[in-house]
């Protein structure tokens, strides 16, 4: 029997990219089918938005246009999965937290734990997404070691393998780790497994102004301790908690755990992570923003947010996401960019209500790598259709 030709849907309102409504959704099965529908569109000149879970829409700027919005929830297989070689397999379109769920059934896990539910694997490669523990196991382009992509004109492209030591390729899957779907579109990815640990302790201090927590994310950073996490939660000008997560065998986590509370100079020690471990700050009133820096800047950029903002700090990678109120975030944004510049400090917005996204530069001041990043959108991506507008400096 021949298959059925692969039919889409009128776009409406809930397929809505940023604010911008798709004309056509289609959701392929294979990637094969998602090739032939990128190909199609290519021959007529169609604009294309890949997404996934559909978790993280807003953090990218809105798209130029949407033409076609490729579903690709349908690419949803783990392909395969060698324990022996800690690696794995799996579509754009596995859920993050399924594919935990298999391999960790080996004792292994993927080391990327961002907080959105129902993130899909090529949605964090895209995003360039990740958790608490990427101080421990590192960042999406760490642990990617393999991709396969579409890229505009319909081509399938490989690049890495699937045994760990194998790097032929990597740079295609740097390059479109974090590059919101703006040079091709993710259609499967290999990953470094690791074993699960089989002990933890965690350390947890309170501290009356969160911005005491820079030199003591210091002192750990210089310290021979070994955390898989230091995570700040609280808000800038006010009281955070510093949660210190150890993960290793038993005996090993026991004596970092005390050896933490010493360092520190106080704090309580349990073997459970607190509800908000990990989760973003704020609400859908406010507008999420993500600072980068310098590791050893954390006191400067907590100090440059607005007193009372929630914020929750990756807090010895440089890393803190910050919940602005929308009323303030239109005028504090530019004052809190130029406070950033001298520490290489960025901040980039990741989600705004409807009635402020459009009076907020998404991504702000881009800096002299511009014409390299339009060079690489100009050979993967010559006529700009591949989510158009979505990435730095309008590319």
């Amino acid at each position: 029997m021949t298959a059925p030709a692969l039919t889409g849907r009128a776009g409406g309102p809930d397929d809505a990219v940023a604010g911008v409504v798709p004309r056509e959704v289609v959701r392929p099965g294979t990637v094969e089918e998602a090739a032939g529908v990128v190909r199609a569109a290519a021959a007529d000149g169609r604009t294309v938005v890949p997404v996934g879970g559909r978790s993280k829409l807003t953090w990218a700027a809105p798209p130029e246009s949407c033409d076609l919005l490729l579903d690709l929830t349908g690419l949803d297989r783990v392909v395969e999965h060698v324990a022996g070689d800690l690696t794995v397999v799996a579509e754009a379109g596995v859920r993050l937290a399924d594919l935990q769920a298999q391999v960790g059934r080996a004792g292994q896990l993927l080391g990327l734990d961002p907080p959105e539910e129902g993130a899909t694997l090529g949605g964090v490669v895209s995003a360039n997404a990740s958790g608490p523990r990427r101080l421990r196991y590192g960042t999406t382009r760490d642990l990617l070691i393999g991709i396969t992509v579409v890229l505009a004109d319909g081509t399938v492209a490989h690049a890495g393998g699937k045994v760990v030591k194998n790097v032929a390729g990597y740079d295609l899957g740097k390059l479109f780790t974090g590059a919101h779907g703006t040079l091709g579109v993710v259609v499967s990815t290999t990953w470094r497994l690791h074993p699960v640990p089989p002990a933890r302790r965690v350390v947890t201090l309170e501290l009356p102004d969160a911005a005491a927590a820079g030199p003591l994310s210091i002192a750990l950073a210089r310290s021979t301790l070994t955390p898989s996490a230091v995570e700040l939660v609280g808000t800038a000008g006010g009281g955070a908690r510093l949660v210190v997560l150890f993960e290793s065998i038993a005996e090993s986590v026991a004596g970092q755990a005390t050896a933490a509370l010493a360092l520190l100079g106080g704090g309580e020690e349990s073997e459970d992570l607190p509800e908000d471990f990990g989760r973003r700050p704020g609400g859908a009133d406010d507008v999420l923003l993500r600072l980068a820096y310098a590791p050893a800047s954390l006191a400067a950029a907590l100090e440059a947010l607005p007193a009372g903002t929630a914020v929750a700090a990756h807090a010895a990678t440089g890393v803190t996401y910050a919940a602005l109120p929308a009323g303030e975030a239109v005028e504090a944004l530019p004052r809190l960019r130029a406070a950033l510049a001298p520490h290489d400090g960025t901040a980039v917005v990741l989600r705004a209500p409807d009635a402020v996204r459009d009076r907020l530069d998404h991504w702000g001041p881009v800096g002299d790598s511009l014409d390299l990043m339009r060079r690489v959108k100009e050979r993967f991506d010559p006529e700009r259709r591949m989510s158009p507008g979505r990435f730095v400096g309008g590319l």
